[in-house]
């Protein structure tokens, strides 16, 4: 049953407009007509060319880089759309900005994921899509429906026809979680590419002392596949690929990541590591330099076409995990 007929409308804001433009191919829809400028003091300007009363509108946003800038632009743009009597309004955040902000780590800290949902929530979104959460427990800081999609089947996809079963043996690769945090999430990437599991623990064994790199499982002589839910200034990722082959003796590395946050040296470093190639998906808009070939991207627009599809159907997103 579809629950707002065919009147669907999908308008994007500045950070990802590429990404935006595939879904609303993949749907077979145009890209809704609206402007979102600046004022020459900054502020985020939004008008809306047509009508979206009574519409299931799907508003395609990454809250990255700038990310305060793309921000106010998602909740200008929602704000836009509920006061012009929009049927329903989804959030699209392939890339959830202020993620890590996801807990008190020490005393007066901010929670500011908790904050960023609230004010989504306020401006007048019904419910949010989006992929890879730094933090599931994000899923619960939002009063409305969120839809959380996996990057992990677009990696096993990529791995599987990448190291064909029939020519290789399972023993001698394996998924690596680049710290403690991150176990749970490689372990079921793991058993998807059914591969075995190890964990870089780094650890300041003294005060003022530098941190050892420890590796937890056998990798010895093994590929290793190190996952992990985004790569920021990519300091801790390419020292847990180093670790991986002068303490654990690893064959090669190969590295993927949902979001390539990408700041600062992050290219540079990644360009010096041991890792042989840096998978990401596109939730994020590819920046800098990356003509080497060691940095991929793969494209998940057509995942978020399908999720937006089931949900203008009110069907079940499970199929796509």
């Amino acid at each position: 049953m579809v629950a707002y007929g065919d009147n669907v409308k999908i308008f994007c804001g500045n950070s990802n407009k590429e990404f935006a433009e595939t879904i609303c191919k993949e749907l077979g829809l145009p890209m809704g007509q609206g402007v979102v400028k600046t004022f020459a003091d900054g502020e985020a300007s939004v008008t809306l060319e047509e009508t979206v009363r009574g519409a299931d509108v799907f508003l395609i946003q990454s809250t990255c880089k700038p990310v305060n800038d793309h921000l106010m632009e998602l909740l200008v743009m929602i704000d836009a759309c509920r006061r012009a009597s929009a049927g329903r309004i989804t959030a699209v955040i392939p890339y959830f900005g202020y993620a890590r902000q996801d807990r008190k780590a020490k005393s007066r800290d901010p929670i500011s994921a908790k904050l960023v949902a609230n004010m989504i929530t306020v401006a007048g979104a019904d419910r949010v899509l989006t992929m890879d959460l730094h933090a599931n427990q994000i899923q619960g800081f939002f009063d409305i429906p969120l839809d959380h999609l996996l990057g992990a089947p677009s990696f096993v996809d990529y791995y599987l026809g990448k190291f064909p079963e029939e020519q290789f043996n399972h023993d001698e690769f394996v998924v690596v979680s680049p710290d403690v945090g991150s176990v749970a999430r490689a372990r079921n990437f793991a058993q998807k590419v059914h591969m075995g599991l190890a964990i870089v623990d780094k650890r300041r064994q003294k005060a003022n002392e530098c941190e050892v790199m420890n590796v937890i499982g056998d990798v010895k002589g093994k590929t290793c596949i190190l996952y992990d839910d985004m790569v920021d200034t990519a300091g801790s990722l390419c020292n847990a690929a180093k670790a991986l082959v002068e303490v654990g003796g690893a064959k090669e590395v190969y590295a993927c990541a949902t979001h390539g946050v990408l700041s600062g040296p992050a290219y540079d470093r990644l360009e010096a590591s041991v890792i042989k190639e840096m998978l990401f998906l596109n939730t994020i808009p590819q920046v800098g330099n990356t003509a080497s070939g060691k940095i991929k991207f793969l494209d998940v627009a057509p995942v978020f076409a399908r999720a937006i599809e089931h949900i203008h159907g009110s069907t079940s997103i499970a199929d796509l995990f």
